[in-house]
């Protein structure tokens, strides 16, 4: 990883040096807050800043892609993520096909989805977009879920990180640090000692921070607006949402994570209502696959499966012909071990639609957890040949071969799988795992030195690396070679680090 240190060297020194103390201490602390992406940008534009203006020069796409990077890495070291591939690969799908109606300039994104019941959502620099599961279990369609979304790929593509700097450039150290330093508070819920920490240091610049935020918010609201109406999507979905928030909290001593980091009035929610009037009445379908996703969501935030069982019994004898209630019984059923009816339930979902990604790995997993191996690999080996690649199947492949202990060839799929998705920590856990039951020993110390260095922990990883080395054969020069790369890439990442 190239050094940010060269970018740093162009900035005014002391705005320099905040920002270096602001990414040391992100490094320490992983405490990056939703609000990363936005410092307010004072004007109506909803157009990208170009290359060259005030923003970029301070702050250049490539240092926020650099940023996204370590921040990612804290990330992973700081919080539970969400490891079911049928979740991770229907929000990522969802939140890529949002992006593709957007203006962000590159569509890429990494996606974190974080273990937490608490309604939040935040963007960072470089693409990086994370999401609390618990998101869904608040929002009752894909049109309240996907406004989030929106809101937050605005704040990426309108740049407001670049942007916030520009506009404190004039200040003082002091001032400029702690405005940094309050962009690392929220994702990991820093508590009220910590925010009122941050509120006495940001005391001489609160008002036009308030106003600034105000703004910001404004502009990713109207943005995100926008991106909905072209993705076919309710824009009357983000005030829906919003008012969903703002009644379950009312009284609530303290609010979401997302309420702390974008602040919500009764102004915002109706210049949502207004702005949306503008796109006019249409008809917007609900989404079957937000439905089934959502109901696997709150399955995974129950007590216990039987709970679950019981609840999506009474939905189904509710409405005997929802598809939702019929998928999230199937998985209450198969978590509680009561195998047969599971399958039968997603045996005759998969029949109704054989081609959808959804029930094909639903199917699989009902079958692997039903101990019916071999049917679950016939399944998902032929999917797979019909969709190469494709994330929840090739893990639920994996999972199924490792069961019959065919590890080499669990571990060639998620090798593959490691090529495909290099950024997925669940990828190289498996195949950590797996490489040791079939005895590849390097193996084991080149994935664990991956999930190691997504981890930001760069000295564990190069010490497998070098466990590695040592077992490798001389002989076998292409191999000695990557791993002395390697080696050389987490030693150049970890200097700057600690720089």
């Amino acid at each position: 990883m190239k050094s940010m240190l060269p970018e740093l060297k162009s900035l005014p020194r002391s705005l320099a040096r905040a920002l270096k103390t602001a990414l040391c201490a992100c490094a320490l602390a992983g405490t990056l807050a939703g609000t990363l992406v936005g410092f307010a940008y004072g004007g109506s534009s909803h157009k990208l800043p170009v290359l060259g203006d005030a923003s970029s020069s301070l702050i250049s796409p490539e240092m926020e892609r650099r940023i996204g990077e370590q921040f990612l890495k804290q990330l992973h070291a700081s919080l539970p993520t969400i490891s079911d591939p049928i979740l991770k690969y229907y929000i990522s799908s969802t939140l890529a096909d949002l992006a593709q109606h957007s203006e962000l300039r590159d569509k890429l994104l990494e996606v974190i989805v974080i273990d937490s019941e608490d309604i939040n959502a935040f963007a960072a620099p470089g693409g990086v977009v994370g999401i609390n599961l618990g998101l869904m279990l608040s929002a009752e369609d894909v049109h309240e879920y996907s406004s989030v979304l929106a809101h937050e790929l605005a704040h990426l593509s309108q740049r407001h990180f670049a942007r916030g700097v520009e506009e404190q450039r004039a200040q003082t150290l002091p001032t400029i640090a702690s405005l940094i330093a309050a962009i690392m508070v929220g994702v990991l819920g820093g508590g009220d000692a910590g925010i009122a920490a941050i509120s006495a240091s940001q005391a001489m610049s609160q008002s036009s921070q308030l106003k600034y935020s105000r703004t910001r918010e404004q502009e990713a609201d109207r943005v995100g607006l926008n991106t909905m109406a072209q993705a076919n999507l309710d824009p009357n979905g983000m005030s829906r949402m919003f008012e969903r928030m703002q009644r379950a909290y009312r009284f609530s001593r303290r609010p979401p994570e997302f309420l702390l980091t974008h602040p919500l009035s009764e102004a915002r929610i109706a210049d949502a209502k207004l702005q949306a009037q503008a796109y006019g009445v249409n008809r917007y379908e609900d989404s079957l696959d937000y439905a089934l996703m959502r109901n696997r969501a709150i399955i995974h935030y129950m007590d216990t499966p039987q709970d679950a069982v019981k609840e999506y019994e009474q939905e189904v004898r509710d409405d005997p012909e929802s598809v939702a209630a019929r998928y999230g019984l199937a998985i209450a059923l198969s978590r509680a071990g009561e195998h047969a009816q599971a399958l039968a339930i997603g045996d005759a979902l998969f029949t109704e639609n054989p081609r959808k990604i959804l029930y094909i790995a639903a199917l699989g997993e009902f079958l692997i957890a039903a101990e019916k191996y071999d049917q679950a690999e016939k399944l998902l080996s032929h999917n797979l040949a019909i969709n190469p690649d494709n994330a929840p199947l090739a893990m639920l492949y994996a999972d199924a071969l490792t069961k019959t202990s065919d590890f080499e060839a669990a571990e060639a799929v998620l090798a593959r799988q490691s090529l495909v998705r290099p950024e997925d920590v669940d990828v190289w856990y498996d195949l950590a795992e797996v490489s040791g039951l079939a005895g590849n020993i390097i193996g084991v110390h080149r994935a664990r030195a991956e999930y190691f260095a997504l981890h930001g922990a760069y000295q564990q990883a190069i010490q497998h690396l070098e466990y590695a080395r040592r077992l490798a054969d001389r002989n076998n020069s292409p191999l000695v070679a990557r791993l002395d790369q390697r080696i050389v890439d987490f030693q150049t990442a970890l200097r700057i680090a600690r720089s």
